[in-house]
């Protein structure tokens, strides 16, 4: 199937976020979680959970995002 990419081409290396921004980010950057209800949901203040994010999209951009 010449021309047909595999999914796994698509997908961030998360291996390097700690257990809690790997959560963060995949619930409300790659998911449809609002910052606020993972919050209520996980126990955190909405500003943790923000700093989560920034801390995860910081270590994504160094790496480049690779695969």
């Amino acid at each position: 199937m010449a021309g047909q990419s595999d999914f796994t081409q698509f997908t961030r290396d998360l291996t390097g976020l700690s257990r809690a921004e790997r959560q963060a980010y995949l619930a409300c950057a790659e998911g449809e979680t609002g910052v606020r209800e993972f919050a209520r949901e996980t126990g955190r203040s909405p500003g943790t959970v923000g700093n989560l994010l920034g801390r995860a999209r910081d270590k994504l951009d160094d790496a480049g995002g690779q695969t």
